[in-house]
């Protein structure tokens, strides 16, 4: 985290796991407030508020407004991609929380997991860190399938913690 206030802003805008599911669900698709907040199980005020902070973070940007319920007219959001170039602190909690969040009552056999163990010296550790975002910054860069269904994936490398060494 820099000294910088805005990068701070941006940092405790994304220390929530609620903002983060908020920016995926408006990642492919341009969502209002209306629709974020019956996605989350939201009242729409406490929606507004989590919208407004991810807008006013440079993380949501709105977009032509449209037709709404009984001739309303809303404004949709859609996710800038500037979270994938943010940092914020506590991330790897956060990130994990989100996910737990993300997958409550999805199918086991729906949830794909991988959990393997390995023992690297630091230039090995550091190579499989980089490949690793290589792939990943390859497959988000081609950007999203027209007939694609909506996935997210966490990859997590963690030093093992243990008792004896």
């Amino acid at each position: 985290m820099t000294d910088d206030p805005a990068d701070q802003a941006r940092g405790r805008a994304l220390a929530s796991p609620l903002r983060m599911r908020i920016l995926r669900f408006c990642l492919h698709e341009a969502h209002s407030n209306r629709e974020i907040a019956d996605e989350f199980d939201l009242n729409p005020g406490t929606s507004l508020h989590h919208v407004r902070t991810l807008i006013d973070n440079g993380f949501l940007a709105a977009q032509p407004s449209r037709p709404g319920r009984r001739g309303t007219t809303e404004i949709p959001y859609r996710a800038t991609g500037l979270s994938w170039r943010s940092s914020m602190p506590n991330q790897g909690p956060i990130l994990v929380q989100t996910f737990l969040d993300d997958i409550q009552g999805i199918d086991a056999d729906d949830l794909g997991v991988w959990r393997l163990g390995f023992k690297f010296n630091h230039a090995t550790e550091r190579e499989l860190n980089d490949r690793i975002s290589q792939l990943l910054v390859e497959f988000k860069d081609r950007g999203p399938d027209a007939d694609g269904r909506p996935l997210s994936i966490m990859v997590a490398v963690h030093p093992e913690q243990r008792k004896s060494r």
